[in-house]
């Protein structure tokens, strides 16, 4: 009788094989009120190692890290109309403390937009104090009804930045660069996702923002995960907040704005977008371990050998586990390292120690091949890299052959059914034909301009509308 398979194959229940993966590679459990979640330790280490990518990239921006409080009074958030009626389904509200009704309700933050401007309006008094650029590391909460681990969670974690400009040209260059330098370096040089750079329809854009640039990723399935976005906030909540300025000349000005974020998200498209039916495969750039080193016996002197090597890989500059619970059936860990997608394996035995050798398994290729020991210090750094070139490759080669160019909406849906996502000129779509692809629960996740750049605006001619099912 064939022997079970630890995942439910993608091809069967790709819902249910994402379940199976993110509980076996322990990643995350669920929390105990529905749609929260628990990060266990490997799921963290990923997150930590976004944080410090992303963290170097947005300091190099010349942002600064702040934190503001997690509760917000309720009458703050109406200032902005469209932006509390844009979130007000997804509210969390606390109406007692202390035992006690409160004088005033308090949101818990959904986005802090309302709070930080309080304080923008507070600390921006003349054009010296412009451009002032604020990051925070922090949790929100969006009640969700249809939670799923990492990809839809009452509570997530995420960076969201917010930044006030003495123009709308320089808000505006701003966002985009948060957008590149940030988001798409970050995705496409880290974790190795191609990723669609695009501008959100006016239908799909941020709540109270005048534009939403956004990064699309096609997952395992052929639906799409908006990655990140960079929001043009232009003079909203400025006006809500009169947050202004003393210009060089002495007049008053209102600051134009931006906000950006990305979440825990990206752990679940790490999940969807590089993963198999044996487990995670982890980009080498981003993973926390890039080799384990395991004992496959417990021989003394093995595992002195597998000790050794690992410090002399880790003086290598690279990141290293040895594994030596020889206590712990080799075959259960091997399997478990093959889960957590570690990219590459150096298994030691006995008869491997006595050939100067040992076994190297590639997780991102597959495969195994005896190596010298000798040579792994050397070798192996280029080989990862490798690995991430291949994944990213990989990553690409689904867009491009999953991604039909169509003419109709009617044609746009019909592709997007088989699994996969359909372009189609802007013009021969428009809100209309956008709102009838929402009846089949197709969605316009970005507008591209012709080149496949971000246009400058929703209706620049030659714009074309990228559809697809969404996560």
């Amino acid at each position: 009788m064939a022997k079970a398979p630890v995942l439910t194959p993608r091809t069967d229940d790709f819902p249910r094989w994402y379940q199976d993966l993110v509980a076996k590679a322990e990643l995350a459990d669920n929390g105990p009120v529905r749609g929260t979640m628990v990060i266990r330790p490997y799921g963290y280490g990923l997150w930590e190692r976004m944080q410090a990518e992303m963290d170097a990239r947005i300091k190099a921006t010349g942002t600064q890290n702040a934190y503001f409080p997690v509760l917000i009074p309720q009458s703050s958030l109406a200032r902005e109309a469209d932006h509390v009626e844009g979130f007000a389904p997804e509210l969390a509200v606390v109406t007692h403390g202390g035992g006690k009704p409160l004088e005033e309700p308090a949101v818990v933050r959904p986005t802090s937009e309302m709070i930080v401007n309080e304080y923008f309006a507070k600390w921006v008094q003349s054009y010296r104090d412009l451009p002032l650029l604020i990051n925070q590391w922090a949790n929100v909460v969006r009640w969700e009804l249809r939670p799923r681990l990492f990809l839809r969670t009452t509570e997530f974690l995420w960076q969201e930045g917010h930044t006030a400009h003495a123009t709308y040209e320089e808000a505006r260059a701003f966002a985009a660069r948060i957008h590149r330098d940030v988001y798409e370096d970050f995705m496409v040089n880290v974790l190795a996702m191609d990723v669609l750079p695009g501008r959100k329809t006016a239908k799909e854009r941020f709540a109270g923002a005048v534009n939403t640039l956004t990064l699309e990723g096609m997952m395992g399935d052929g639906k799409a995960l908006q990655m990140a976005t960079s929001h043009e906030l232009g003079q909203n909540f400025a006006k809500a907040f009169d947050t202004r300025y003393l210009s060089p000349e002495g007049r008053q000005e209102l600051v134009w704005q931006t906000s950006w974020g990305s979440t825990t998200r990206m752990i679940g498209a790490l999940v969807m977008m590089h993963g198999d039916d044996d487990g995670l495969r982890v980009p080498p750039r981003l993973a926390q371990t890039q080799v384990v080193v395991i004992a496959v016996k417990g021989d003394e002197q093995v595992l002195a050998k597998v000790r050794e090597t690992g410090d002399r890989l880790a003086a290598a500059g690279l990141r290293v586990h040895v594994d030596d619970r020889t206590d712990t059936p080799f075959g259960r860990r091997a399997v478990d390292w093959e889960l957590k997608g570690v990219p590459a394996r150096v298994e030691v035995g006995p008869r491997d120690l006595a050939a100067g050798t040992a076994m190297l398994a590639r997780r991102i290729p597959g495969g195994k091949e005896p190596v010298a020991l000798d040579t792994l210090p050397a070798r192996l750094p280029a080989l990862l890299e490798e690995d991430q070139a291949l994944l990213l490759a990989q990553s690409r080669e689904r867009r491009a052959s999953r991604t039909a160019d169509v003419a109709t909406a009617d044609e746009a849906v019909e592709a997007v059914t088989a699994g996969g996502w359909a372009r189609l000129p802007w013009a021969a779509l428009g809100p209309e034909g956008e709102a009838r692809l929402a009846e089949h629960a197709v969605t316009v996740r970005c507008l591209v301009a012709g080149d496949g750049s971000v246009p400058d605006a929703e209706d620049a001619p030659g714009n074309v509308a990228v559809v697809a099912r969404a996560y």
